[in-house]
């Protein structure tokens, strides 16, 4: 088969979540059919990165992502848009994606998150188009509404939200197959659209477990990581919390703790994140792999967002242990006291972690079995293997459909 591919995010080299998820599918598709990536990129991509999946894709066509891309004016006017400003589509994507088109025969393309779904719409009806989502976006807007503070803050939040939720319950029924990293994820999106018969399906987020392996590095006595990039708001929202509410209390019966958090901070407000001489910024990292390893606990204290966390897959594939709250961990076959300690208030948070942090023995027992976990359910070559089937699948359904 031949199927056009299309990215918000340059899939190479694959260090945040979708890159990572974005990376993983296409290997999986291109083992089996001919694969062609349209993606935007942004301005600190190196030059060599469109030749990076040479090896994976037939093709590679890349548009250029900077802000400059999309007028100013038409930012300005985000509010008064009827869908999320994201989702707009940019005229240079728009007409590579147009040319990629006529010169098919497609048999599917694929949108890899809302961002994408625009250029999908003009696709000829012989062409299966399916929706590959790494959360259900309407979802974590209404975490930021309920996460809110301030009635200003609130309001714009809520309108966002109604906002979300009306586009997306127009946009899926114009696809042949949504996919879902969760079942929550799955289950809130086809209430969306109740009365709609579209596939929605979930094909969780995965790790490679060989790539990630226990033993990378020494854990350091009472160290603590968070994996993830201030400059998105979940996390700077998890760590503006962690912060604030729990990490005093954990310095206070583990003096000495630490925390290092990994990632982007470019242009993130630092000065809002009650930062001390004890918590590491370490900016981006080329191989975050020694940086988890070399941590006693990953702390991932979400209160926002939909998907699944790759971080805390990364952590278990690397023998590390985690406390996360419920939302953290949202969506994944986790057992709270046998794969990871759950908790969700301060308190709560802040005793989970001491416990690990004074507790050898229990650091070991949850790392071996969640190391277990990820073996058997999240490793990306079955994942991989399932969505090329639901694709395969849903391209036999659409060519059946056309010549009934």
């Amino acid at each position: 088969m031949r199927i056009l591919f299309l990215s918000a995010w340059y899939p190479y080299p694959p260090d945040n979540g979708s890159k990572i998820r974005v990376y993983h599918l296409l290997r999986a598709l291109a083992a089996r059919h001919e694969v062609t990536l349209a993606s935007f990129a942004f301005a600190t991509a190196r030059p060599d990165q469109p030749q990076a999946l040479a090896g994976v894709c037939r093709e590679v066509h890349v548009v250029p992502a900077d802000p400059s891309v999309r007028p100013g004016w038409l930012r300005a006017l985000r509010y008064f848009s009827p869908q999320p400003i994201s989702t707009l589509p940019i005229a240079a994507m728009r007409t590579a994606t147009q040319s990629l088109l006529r010169e098919g025969p497609w048999h599917a393309v694929i949108a890899s998150t809302e961002t994408m779904a625009t250029y999908t719409l003009r696709a000829p009806a012989s062409v299966a188009r399916i929706l590959e989502e790494h959360n259900a976006f309407s979802r974590w807007m209404g975490d930021r509404h309920a996460t809110a503070r301030g009635r200003l803050n609130r309001a714009q939040t809520w309108v966002s939200w109604q906002k979300t939720r009306a586009y997306e319950r127009r946009l899926f029924p114009r696809f042949h197959l949504v996919t879902m990293v969760s079942a929550q994820d799955r289950d809130a999106s086809r209430e969306l659209v109740a009365g709609n018969r579209l596939p929605i399906a979930m094909v969780p987020n995965g790790v490679d477990c060989e790539h990630h392996r226990p033993g990378i590095a020494s854990s350091r006595p009472g160290s603590l990581v968070y994996n993830g990039a201030m400059t998105y708001s979940a996390n700077y929202d998890a760590m503006q919390f962690f912060l604030r509410d729990v990490y005093p209390q954990v310095r206070a019966a583990v003096p000495g703790a630490s925390l290092t958090i990994t990632g982007s901070t470019a242009g993130v407000d630092q000065a809002g994140l009650a930062l001390d001489d004890t918590v590491h910024l370490t900016g981006y990292v080329d191989d975050i792999r020694p940086v988890i390893a070399g941590s006693a606990v990953c702390v991932v204290p979400l209160r926002q967002g939909g998907g699944t966390r790759l971080k805390i897959l990364e952590a278990m594939a690397l023998g590390v242990p985690v406390v996360s709250t419920r939302k953290g961990a949202e969506g994944l076959d986790v057992v709270d006291g046998e794969h990871l300690l759950l908790a969700d208030t301060p308190r709560d948070l802040a005793a989970a972690t001491v416990r690990l942090l004074q507790d050898g023995a229990l650091r070991a027992c949850l790392a071996s079995q969640a190391r277990a976990l990820v073996e058997r359910r999240y490793d990306w070559r079955a994942i991989g293997a399932a969505f090329t089937a639901l694709v395969e699948e849903t391209v036999a359904r659409r060519r059946e459909a056309r010549h009934v």
